[in-house]
């Protein structure tokens, strides 16, 4: 009996340590600190972006989606990555200029990171890794890719690149049902 809690006390502790979603910050495209601590009880799809992919036109249906859903229970947040065919080439202020432009774009987006690699950001290394996020396996495969996070900030799920963000499972996702 000892020895079993003995051998259980290092998945408690390991799981105490663990980083929650919460816990999260990075820069927004202007540069300043987000905390994503401030999205508690909002439901949160995530998206690495890119300006020069067949993909692009997605933000046109990523805004609809803000605009139709957005508020205080669901937010988009948009991750430029230039890691897919150097697809995001631009400076921040490139990005942003565009997305206004071209789509109108009024959900948040971030500073330009890395979803893959070396230099991967912290936030998409729990995203993709069961080790990290608790839930599953989700390597980043090209841009555009959806992740979905509740409003306790668990990992419920992901969609593919190239499906639309409009697509039933995060309609659905997004309405409860």
């Amino acid at each position: 009996m000892f020895l079993s809690l003995i051998l259980a006390l290092p998945v408690i502790v390991t799981a105490q340590d663990s980083i929650k979603f919460y816990d999260f910050k990075a820069l927004t495209i202007d540069g300043k600190e987000f905390d994503f601590n401030t999205l508690k009880g909002k439901k949160v799809l995530i998206v690495n972006t890119a300006s020069k992919c067949g993909n692009t036109p997605q933000y046109k249906d990523l805004e609809d989606l803000y605009k139709k859903y957005g508020g205080d229970k669901f937010v988009i947040i948009g991750f430029p990555a230039n890691n897919f065919l150097w697809q995001e080439p631009g400076s921040n202020d490139t990005i942003k200029a565009f997305c206004t432009k071209n789509y109108g774009v009024t959900f948040q987006m971030m500073a330009k990171i890395s979803v893959k690699g070396d230099s991967m950001h912290p936030l998409y290394k729990w995203l993709t890794s069961k080790k990290e996020n608790g839930v599953m396996d989700a390597p980043v495969t090209w841009n555009f890719q959806k992740f979905m996070v509740d409003e306790n900030g668990k990992l419920v799920g992901m969609v593919k690149p190239k499906e639309n963000p409009k697509c039933d499972k995060i309609v659905n996702w997004i309405e409860g049902k």
